[in-house]
């Protein structure tokens, strides 16, 4: 799976691991998040992020 890094504070999107604080469990795609995550760091959109 394919790491997404936000592209304001830097914060890793690892599907792996997915995003505890906001209930998101692991092996779930960055294109699987629910409408509206933001990133758990800075609170940007889903649109800055980028695949690294």
């Amino acid at each position: 799976m394919e790491k997404w890094e936000c592209t304001v504070c830097g914060y890793i999107y690892d599907p792996v691991v997915g995003d505890p604080s906001t209930g998101v469990g692991t092996d779930t795609t960055f294109e699987d998040l629910p409408e509206g995550w933001t990133c758990p760091d800075c609170g940007a959109g889903k649109e800055m992020f980028e695949i690294i």
